[in-house]
């Protein structure tokens, strides 16, 4: 079932990122690397392949390893620069800034071979809401620009920086499509943080997450909560984690809203492992 919504600001947002896409040289497209398929903009794809493009996967340190390996050569063979990082990490943020200047000096040569004076590369950032760009564009510029928070949507206008003489960077509210056709992407997104908890029930997201580790990450979710990879029915599970944790109201009986509170918050934090909800080969 297509899980639907488009604010009238991401429309506006789209049709911003279209006019302004011809003054820049190429595209810094920001996704998330627990879901990296999932988090790029399907309806900006068509918009976007006029331009060179570097795909940065955000939040590595809370990504599977081996699944971040995969999808970086995913993305390469489809004709992008793919790389990983960590916000926090220094020599991260350097390796995009270098990825970016080899990037430009492409466009400078050819500016310089028609005769045409060179001038600081520029280039636009986007990204789906929450992905971590504003954090990303002030460690770039090692300073406080980009307004910073958790809420999906920040952002709400463009705006330019200029990161030393390297190049200059457009900044872009995150923006969303009207509907994701697949319901999976939905449920990683709102697991992630992506979309309003609001567009889906927390305790069915909480469902999914379980689900999916209990198939691929069995260790971690055993690790972490009483349940083995053979108890499938969610009434139980739910159960013995909120016994577990406290869960419990009067009379004993498990509030599952504060079940799914716990996993949830679980993941987004790092607490449940390095996990990637979707392979490179789904």
């Amino acid at each position: 079932m297509p899980i639907q919504w488009f604010p009238g600001h991401m429309a506006k947002a789209r049709r911003e990122v279209e006019e302004k896409l011809k003054l820049v040289d190429f595209v810094m497209e920001l996704v998330d690397a627990r879901a990296p398929l999932s988090s790029q903009n399907p309806m900006l794809q068509q918009v976007l392949q006029s331009k060179p493009k570097m795909i940065v996967l955000m939040k590595k340190d809370l990504a599977d390893q081996r699944e971040t390996a995969k999808w970086i050569q995913y993305f390469n063979q489809k004709g992008s620069t793919a790389v990983a990082i960590n916000v926090n990490d220094k020599s991260d943020i350097q390796k995009v800034i270098q990825i970016a200047k080899e990037l430009g000096e492409k466009k400078m040569e050819k500016l310089k071979q028609k005769g045409i004076q060179p001038r600081p590369a520029r280039a636009m950032i986007v990204g789906i809401p929450n992905v971590g760009k504003s954090t990303l564009i002030n460690r770039i510029a090692n300073k406080k620009i980009a307004k910073i928070g958790d809420r999906p949507g920040v952002t709400k206008q463009q705006l330019w920086i200029k990161v030393k003489k390297d190049f200059e960077l457009l900044d872009t509210p995150g923006i969303l499509w009207p509907k994701f056709e697949e319901e999976l992407v939905g449920y990683r997104l709102a697991a992630l943080g992506t979309i309003k908890d609001q567009l889906l029930s927390l305790q069915d997201i909480t469902a999914f997450v379980i689900n999916y580790m209990q198939e691929h990450y069995p260790e971690l979710i055993e690790d972490r909560y009483p349940i083995d990879r053979d108890m499938d029915d969610m009434w139980d599970v739910f159960v013995a984690i909120g016994k577990q944790r406290g869960c419990l109201e009067s009379g004993g009986n498990v509030n599952f809203d504060k079940v799914a509170d716990i996993v949830i918050r679980d993941l987004r934090t790092g607490k449940l492992g390095k996990i990637t909800l979707e392979s490179a080969v789904d």
